[in-house]
């Protein structure tokens, strides 16, 4: 069982990483049977075709960005207590973290399955949705937390911080690898939290 739950493990990360460096449309069923060196049979145990794992992917994906956001999010509540602080502790362990990757951010599967929505069913796109109305949610109770302490200096919409903390995520990550410029996300994200920072002085 070990070595079939690795074997789909395999697949879900060679998988992943055509998808991101080529799209979903230019990702076959026979090149990801070539790089993970397994059989199509091999594949069709795990998976039942492109769709179902399509739907995999997205599940896998948005579990791992749950938990690496949900971490961050503890890590800063256990060093701050002020909300303010946390929430500018929070950003500054998001870049950090983008500035820990060996190279450019490898690129978001929400995105890229949302750029070739029409090539995918319904549920991957319902999915992608509810994965980015979660982020959402997550940086909205940051935002809400630090305004009932400390009111902004401006009036402002927490909901379209949040969108905005998320379109500076997406934006920096094509930003950096059309620019092939691993720091471009990284000061983005900065720049954000300085904005933030002015807001909640």
């Amino acid at each position: 069982m070990a070595k079939a739950d690795d074997t789909r493990a395999r697949i879900l990360e060679v998988s992943q990483r055509l998808v991101l460096q080529q799209g979903f449309a230019g990702t076959s069923i026979d090149q990801i049977v070539a790089e993970c060196e397994l059989t199509k049979g091999g594949f069709f145990y795990h998976f039942r075709g492109k769709a179902d794992l399509a739907r995999a992917l997205m599940q896998a994906y948005l579990e791992a960005d749950d938990a690496f956001f949900r971490g961050l999010r503890e890590r800063a509540d256990e060093l701050v207590e002020d909300p303010v602080q946390r929430l500018l502790l929070f950003l500054k362990l998001l870049a950090e973290a983008m500035g820990d990757l060996p190279g450019v951010h490898p690129g978001c599967l929400v995105a890229s399955m949302t750029y070739e929505s029409q090539l995918v069913d319904p549920e991957v796109r319902d999915m992608a949705a509810a994965g980015l109305a979660g982020w959402r949610r997550r940086f909205l109770e940051l935002f809400e937390a630090a305004a009932e302490v400390r009111p902004p200096r401006e009036e402002v919409d927490l909901g379209a911080l949040a969108d905005l903390l998320n379109g500076v995520l997406e934006g920096g990550i094509v930003t950096s690898r059309t620019m092939n410029d691993p720091t471009l996300l990284v000061s983005q994200i900065l720049e954000l939290r300085r904005y933030v920072k002015l807001l909640f002085a």
